[in-house]
């Protein structure tokens, strides 16, 4: 079959949530042939699944933006980006509440998490990432609500603990600069060991310019030159460039941004395979515009909506490993807070408009797995339980800054209703069974509860909200082995998605127009099958899957009358087009495959790529714009791939390599996606972009990366995202001081 573009790891039936020691895990034949030095992940028990990982040699050889920008290479995934300073991953055509992130074992998901792609994931450091794993189709039995498309798993660096000798101290600098935005930043780190505690800690900071992208993405449809009342689609606007005709215009309006980070985290080791953590992560976005708001299609270019702060700070504890019966423990209590300010200003209408959105969140896990019968026929049961409590503080504010003095009134009611809640609360339980050698069958169940209450705000017609939502769900798969290198899998899953506080109380600004609340939903429900094959050779390595998933119930946005928005939110009223979210009728529908393979030569050269497909169509909604009958769903990613290629000299730690990374058009649009100036007319054109990649390692202590990317200086779009990709430019990264 065709190959496309592939993270440069094993290919793997799976990977436990908390990997050990690098230096207790002997590094795998595929990661030493593409030089990926990172730590190994080892398989997870009880799954055998969809799935990639991303190691952080990987990263450090792509050098991504961000790290939803670290899964453009995993089949399967597309990364949307609403801002400069925002992306979502679209697993198997799915984002945003539909996908579950997961950072160190808890949970990032909330009650506030929005409908299609949202920020939030954007908030996880690339920078303090160990590895990223995409598990692709439904997770909810191990995941609960929202992991419909599938489960993103972020690991972060961790001090190691390996036996040393008094106090061992390790320091380490990053430095980065790129060209297609200016960006500058780095991150400063230390280790310290001593017996059998490590502790680490971190500090991070970049400050990002206005993006420079490689021109603009003309309409599918239409063609001819632009004019300088014609540059289009409307989103991004581009800064007018001297002596150059519109459709020579590169920087983008909207983008830019400063973000801060830091962490600790104290790591000690209690049993020979059981440690005990502790962990602060914190993450600061500063001055970051939407791009498709600043300014919004149709509006003056001095209006924007901009996000003055994209605040998370986490704070966990618990213990991984092995502890008597208990197998692959993995117990986390947890505690986050998500802040976000968000503030338009429209300066000729002397008006400014603030939101302040804070969600607090606690977090329960617990998973371990217990083998009940070690010999053949084997059997082994994993479980679990977990519990959350999110609560929602909002507000927002009107100003009138042609006043003198400026006056500023107190809103109602902010995006969401202040003091709102959400509790969710599941168990499962899975049991695998080998009866032969040759075969493996799981099955397991999940029941979950999922309560959400909110108070009334008269004065903006907000209903109260009090529901409570129930599911059991269930899942199995057999995996069978007619060669002990080679692979065959079926997995069929039940999956479960609970309307959150977002759904059920959110009123918003999104890409096509405004939208507001619907406090009558119900759950999403969805079956996803999938047939998988696996060869897992010396020199080579292939997986294919192909998978049906269909969406009961799914939650869509309709289009409503400018009358039909809700008082006291002159947003709505002044939109392009209000929605709403109902339940559509009938099932929705989205199928298609993924394929990965890798090859190692002689001589240290490395070759891999993925191809990637995905459709989807669902009821139609009979709005005054849609058509009878079936429609496609929104912003579906079309088909994808990449292919990559690397060589190496083990000897003086020099490295070269090339990546290709493409997309077909993508004409197959929803009723939104027509009406969504972020959207091309006609759809988003195809792309390819080719990509140079070279470094240098000396002796563990000096490690300097290149990156020339859009050789082409391609003008391109991602499916549904704001801004236009970088221009052709260059990334160098620096590293000093040991691993």
């Amino acid at each position: 079959m065709a190959l496309g573009a592939l993270a440069f790891v094993p290919l793997r039936a799976g990977a436990q949530d908390d990997p050990p020691d690098a230096e207790d895990v002997a590094p795998d034949p595929a990661e030493v042939a593409f030089g990926a030095e990172a730590e190994v992940v080892p398989d997870e028990p009880g799954e055998s699944r969809a799935r990639s990982t991303v190691t952080r040699a990987a990263m450090d050889e792509r050098q991504p933006q961000s790290t939803p920008d670290a899964l453009r290479w995993v089949p399967g995934v597309a990364v949307q980006q609403t801002s400069h300073a925002q992306a979502s991953p679209y697993v198997r055509g799915l984002t945003g509440q539909r996908v579950v992130h997961v950072f160190d074992g808890v949970r990032l998901n909330t009650g506030i998490y929005r409908q299609g792609p949202n920020q939030y994931f954007f908030t996880v450091d690339e920078a303090t990432v160990g590895s990223l794993e995409v598990v692709r189709g439904s997770g909810s039995v191990r995941y609960g609500s929202d992991a419909l498309g599938g489960v993103i798993r972020a690991e972060p660096l961790r001090p190691h603990l390996g036996p040393v000798e008094g106090v061992v101290w390790r320091p380490r600098v990053r430095l980065r600069y790129g060209s297609a935005d200016r960006e500058v930043g780095g991150r400063a780190q230390l280790q310290v060991r001593w017996d059998d505690t490590a502790v680490q800690l971190g500090v991070g900071y970049r400050d990002v310019d206005r993006l420079r992208g490689g021109g603009v993405v003309r309409h599918r449809t239409g063609g001819g030159t632009l004019t300088r009342g014609d540059v289009a689609p409307w989103v991004p606007r581009f800064a007018e460039e001297a002596d150059s005709p519109p459709s020579e215009w590169r920087t983008q309006l909207g983008t830019g941004f400063r973000e801060a980070t830091f962490d600790v985290r104290i790591d000690r080791r209690v049993a020979p395979k059981l440690r005990a953590f502790a962990a602060l992560y914190g993450y600061r976005q500063m001055d970051a515009p939407r791009t498709d708001q600043c300014p919004a299609p149709e509006a003056p270019v001095d209006e924007c909506l901009s996000i003055d702060r994209q605040w998370r700070t986490l704070a966990y504890a618990g213990l991984r490993g092995d502890a008597g019966f208990f197998r692959d423990l993995a117990l986390t209590v947890s505690y986050q807070r998500h802040d976000e300010r968000r503030r338009r200003d429209r300066p000729r209408s002397g008006v400014r408009f603030r939101w302040d959105d804070r969600v607090d969140s606690l977090g329960l896990a617990f998973r371990a797995t217990t083998p009940l019968r070690e010999a053949m026929p084997r059997v082994a049961l994993t479980y679990g339980a977990d519990g959350y409590r999110d609560e929602v503080h909002s507000g927002g504010e009107q100003a009138f800054t042609d006043l003198e003095p400026e006056r500023v009134f107190a809103l109602s009611r902010g995006q969401y209703l202040d003091d709102s809640l959400q509790v969710s609360l599941g168990a499962f339980a899975e049991l695998e069974v080998q009866p032969l050698r040759w075969l493996t069958a799981r099955a397991g169940a999940r029941g979950q509860i999922v309560e959400v209450s909110a108070p009334s705000d008269p004065e903006s017609g907000s209903a109260s909200v009090d529901r409570t939502f129930r599911s059991l769900v269930g899942r199995m798969g057999l995996e069978a082995r007619p060669h002990r290198r080679a692979a065959i899998l079926l997995n069929v899953d039940q999956g479960f998605r609970a309307p959150n506080l977002d759904d059920l109380t959110g009123r918003q600004q999104v890409g096509p127009g405004f939208q507001f609340e619907n406090a009558d939903l119900q759950p999403e429900r969805a079956l996803t099958s999938e047939l998988g094959g696996r060869v897992d050779l010396d020199w080579l390595r292939f997986e294919v899957w192909v998978w049906t998933t269909r969406i009961r119930d799914g939650i869509q946005r309709v289009v409503r009358e400018i009358a039909d928005c809700p008082p006291s939110t002159p947003d709505c009223q002044g939109s392009r087009d209000p929605f709403q979210l109902v339940n559509a009728p009938g099932s929705s529908r989205l199928f298609g495959g993924e394929g990965v393979a890798a090859l190692s030569l002689p001589q240290h050269v490395a070759l891999q790529g993925t191809l990637s497909y995905a459709w989807g169509e669902g009821p139609s909604l009979g709005d005054r714009f849609a058509p009878a009958g079936r429609v496609p769903l929104s912003r579906v990613p079309p088909l994808q791939g990449t292919f990559e290629g690397k060589w190496r000299h083990p000897a003086t730690g020099l490295w070269v390599g090339a990546g290709l990374r493409w997309a077909a058009a993508q004409d197959r649009l929803a009723v939104s996606d027509a009406s969504d100036p972020r959207i091309p007319r006609g759809g988003t054109p195809g792309y390819a972009l080719v990509e140079l990649r070279a470094g240098w390692r000396w002796k563990d202590w000096l490690q300097v990366s290149v990156l020339a990317h859009n050789l082409g200086d391609v003008a391109y779009k991602v499916h549904g995202s704001s801004i236009v990709g970088p221009a052709r430019g260059v990334r160098l990264t620096l590293e000093l001081g040991p691993r």
